[in-house]
């Protein structure tokens, strides 16, 4: 199984304040699969460390009111090409991000405010038929994982019989 994975979330030091998301969980999950981590504002060239950016009514803007939405949707287009040939089957993304969120992403007032959305990127992965996942839906996931599992070698085992 290929899985898409923020890299932060594999303690990759890349997100805007220098550090990371390392997600034990996550790896621990991971350990046995084959991944493919990706961070599009690195690829992008973008700094690290970098101001925050949050999605200020449908546009990226830092912390400082600079419009940088061109540069993200630039991270994800170079981000989407590095993948295009890639077989994946699942992607795993880091919560909240203008990037890689979810569920939900910073409603733009740069106070901590969470609302429902979708960082870019995961927008354009859910777009093109990917299966998108929250890190912090990763328990749930791989319990549901393991279940199937054990259930189809359970029906292997009562086949065979």
């Amino acid at each position: 199984m290929k899985i898409l994975v923020s890299a932060c979330i594999m303690g990759v030091d890349c997100k805007y304040n220098g550090k990371n998301n390392k997600n034990l969980a996550a790896i621990n999950y991971l350990k046995d699969k084959e991944i493919i981590c990706i961070c599009p504002e690195q690829l992008a060239g973008m700094t690290t460390p970098r101001p925050c950016a949050e999605i200020v009514n449908g546009v990226v803007t830092d912390e400082n009111g600079n419009d940088v939405d061109l540069e993200y949707k630039r991270a994800v287009s170079m981000a989407l090409s590095q993948i295009q040939h890639e077989d994946i089957e699942l992607a795993i993304l880091q919560s909240r991000s203008p990037t890689c969120g979810v569920n939900q992403i910073y409603d733009g007032s740069f106070t901590g405010k969470l609302i429902s959305g979708m960082g870019l990127f995961a927008k354009e992965l859910k777009q093109r038929g990917y299966k998108v996942i929250d890190v912090e839906e990763i328990y749930v996931f791989s319990f549901l994982f393991t279940q199937i599992t054990n259930l189809n070698l359970f029906n292997c085992i009562i086949s065979l019989e």
